[in-house]
C-alpha cells in the first residue's frame, strides 16, 4: 500500500484540497484498495480545525466531499509511518524536515513537482484565488497518481502481495 502525508502551513486549505483530490482520483481509477492518503499541518495554529468553508465550496463544485476532517500537525512519527510527505510550498518542506529531523529516504517531495510546471501550490489563504490553488492541487495530483502508477508501478503492485 502506497501512503501518502499532503502537508500545508494550516492544513485546512491547500492540503485537505490535495488530499480529498487525490483520494477521488484513486476511487476513480479503481485503486482505492492501493493507497492510505491523508493530510497535516506544518503548524499548530489550526489544530482541530475543519476545511476553510471557501476550500470546502471549491471541492464540492467538483463533487467532492470532504466533511468530517479536521486539522492535525505533522509528527515525527508520520516519516516513518508514510511512504511520501508532499508539501504544498517550499516553507512548507522546510518544517518539515525541521520537524521530522531530515529527508534521508527521500520521501519529502513538493506536489508541483510531479507537473510540468515544477514550484509551489498557490496560497489561496492570502490570495482568495480558490480556482488557481484547484488548477494546481488537480494538476499536482494527477501528476503524482501518473508518477505512483506508471513510473513506479511496484509500489501498487508490492501492496497486493
Amino acid at each position: 500500500m502506497t501512503k501518502i502525508l499532503f502537508l500545508c502551513h494550516g492544513n485546512i486549505c491547500r492540503s485537505p484540497m490535495a488530499e480529498f483530490v487525490m483520494k477521488d482520483m484513486v476511487k476513480k481509477a479503481g485503486l482505492e484498495q492501493d493507497f492510505q492518503i491523508e493530510s497535516a499541518a506544518t503548524s499548530t495554529e489550526e489544530i482541530g480545525n475543519p476545511v476553510y468553508p471557501p476550500a470546502r465550496r471549491k471541492l464540492a463544485e467538483h463533487g467532492i466531499e470532504c466533511s468530517g476532517k479536521t486539522a492535525r500537525q505533522l509528527r515525527n512519527s508520520d516519516y516513518e509511518e508514510f511512504n511520501l510527505l508532499i508539501g504544498m510550498d517550499r516553507a512548507n518542506l522546510r518544517s518539515m524536515y525541521r520537524i521530522c529531523g531530515g529527508d534521508f529516504a527521500d520521501k519529502m517531495h513538493l506536489l508541483m513537482d510531479f507537473t510540468d510546471r515544477p514550484g509551489e501550490v498557490a496560497d489561496p489563504w492570502y490570495t482568495d484565488d480558490f480556482d488557481a490553488t484547484w488548477r494546481d492541487v488537480e494538476e499536482g495530483c494527477r501528476g503524482l497518481l501518473n508518477y505512483l502508477t506508471e513510473e513506479r508501478g511496484v509500489l501498487l503492485h508490492e501492496s497486493k502481495r
